[in-house]
């Protein structure tokens, strides 16, 4: 770790969360294929081309998370049977409606978030700004699209809270 100035025993803490937000965000990717191409109904358009966008966005989230863990000089878990162990996630149904897959995302977006701020915690903790850096974006861009799920799920009636 000498080169990238920091603690061996604080980063593979880090390391060990990473790799379980990596195992996460495999069976996200995965759910956002299987409701891609199980979508049916009024929704489809809308939400067919969505999933694909969300899993297009997972997929490099995935190779970044991988790359990241290398970057500390880690192995990353690269195998299905670990990250059904390790995830914080499920598999999910095919044959859910629109609104019961939105409701699944939105679900695991809140597990999403609390494994993210677990790693930033773990990153702060090694001075590790750059798993910070990266995962804090992540954040911010998840917040957003979790905001606009559960907004698609709302009446039209439905108004935010005011402050």
């Amino acid at each position: 770790m000498n080169i990238l100035n920091l603690d061996k025993e604080k980063t593979t803490i880090t390391v060990n969360q990473l790799n379980i937000l990596l195992a996460d965000f495999h069976m996200y990717y995965q759910k956002l294929r299987n409701f891609h191409w199980n979508i049916v109904g009024k929704s489809f358009f809308d939400l067919h081309i969505k999933f694909e966008e969300m899993y297009d966005d997972t997929k490099l989230k995935v190779d970044e998370i991988a790359e990241r863990i290398l970057t500390l000089r880690y192995q990353p878990t690269s195998n299905l049977s670990e990250y059904l162990k390790m995830s914080n996630l499920k598999e999910s149904k095919a044959n859910l409606s629109d609104v019961e897959m939105i409701d699944t995302l939105i679900e695991d977006h809140t597990k999403l978030l609390k494994q993210m701020r677990t790693v930033i915690d773990a990153a702060d903790k090694a001075n590790d700004e750059g798993t910070i850096d990266l995962i804090g974006a992540y954040i911010r861009e998840l917040e957003k699209t979790t905001w606009m799920l559960d907004a698609w799920r709302m009446k039209t009636s439905d108004k935010h809270p005011k402050a």
